[in-house]
């Protein structure tokens, strides 16, 4: 993951970086007040051959579903193959403070999806929902390969919602193989209420610190661990985070392959996040 403090103007080299270390996905993010995600994965696309670039995610209520599918699907056009999107809730203070909350918060995000999905397929959207009217529409350049539209989600409503209409789900930081276990069973029951049948990705966000020394392990997660812990609401020995010697950290990876994720995406703390990547990669290929 390209963390949201670094500034915007270093992602290309980041990016290429990323992808000359050997890693399969880059990731951007759409926080208030820091960047767009949209623009990001531009950014990160044009400046890599290789990579899969994931937007992880953008808050339905700041976006029309139709202009959404309309930017992920020229991305996907020039890219193809190359993009994953993710749409979610978005923090509900952030979307009051700027006038987009949504008391339909479930039909947002689900109408929401299902319009993006059906443009970037090159489909005609019709919608008359809730929370989304789209009436008609059908776009003139579609993507070849049509980007999985994926949403990142928390609470178990929301992702039997997500198991129902996306192509998968995002789980955010903290969250270790019990949290993954859960999903996939509240994603499975929704998938079993689809319309449609196809697969589901799953992918997990977790923190990476590796180093020897466990003091300076723990000093340089303190600040995360309480706060992810407040985030979930969990106890902070409970916050799940691939930190600690490569060997540690390969195992919680693994740990959370095993529990059923699809992608692992690493979110480096620290100073240098590319050094971090280079060193724990080798100890992944071979987990």
């Amino acid at each position: 993951m390209f963390d949201r403090d670094r500034r915007p103007e270093e992602l290309p080299a980041f990016a290429r970086q990323a992808e000359e270390a050997g890693v399969d996905d880059l990731w951007v993010v759409e926080d208030l007040a820091w960047a767009g995600a949209v623009s990001s994965a531009a950014l990160a696309l044009a400046a890599t051959s290789r990579l899969r670039v994931g937007i992880g995610i953008t808050p339905a209520p700041l976006r029309n579903a139709a202009l959404l599918g309309m930017e992920l699907a020229t991305l996907a056009r020039v890219f193809p193959g190359r993009l994953i999107a993710g749409v979610g809730h978005g923090v509900q203070e952030w979307m009051e403070q700027v006038g987009a909350a949504s008391p339909a918060k479930l039909a947002l995000l689900g109408e929401t999806i299902t319009v993006v999905r059906a443009l970037v397929r090159g489909a005609t959207a019709n919608v008359e929902g809730r929370a989304v009217r789209v009436r008609d529409v059908r776009l003139v350049h579609p993507p070849a390969e049509a980007p999985p539209v994926v949403a990142g989600v928390m609470r178990p409503r929301s992702l039997e919602l997500s198991g129902r209409v996306a192509d998968g789900t995002i789980l955010s930081e903290g969250q270790g193989p019990s949290a993954v276990a859960a999903a996939l069973g509240h994603i499975a029951k929704g998938r079993a209420a689809a319309t449609e049948e196809r697969g589901h990705e799953l992918a997990v966000f977790t923190y990476l610190f590796t180093a020897d020394d466990p003091a300076r392990v723990a000093a340089a997660t303190a600040t995360t661990v309480a706060e992810t812990a407040e985030w979930l609401g969990i106890a902070p020995e409970e916050v799940y985070m691939a930190s600690g010697d490569v060997a540690t950290v390969a195992e919680r990876v693994t740990g959370l392959w095993e529990a059923g994720t699809t992608t692992v995406v690493l979110r480096p703390l620290g100073d240098d996040p590319i050094g971090q990547i280079r060193t724990v990669l080798p100890a992944l290929r071979a987990a």
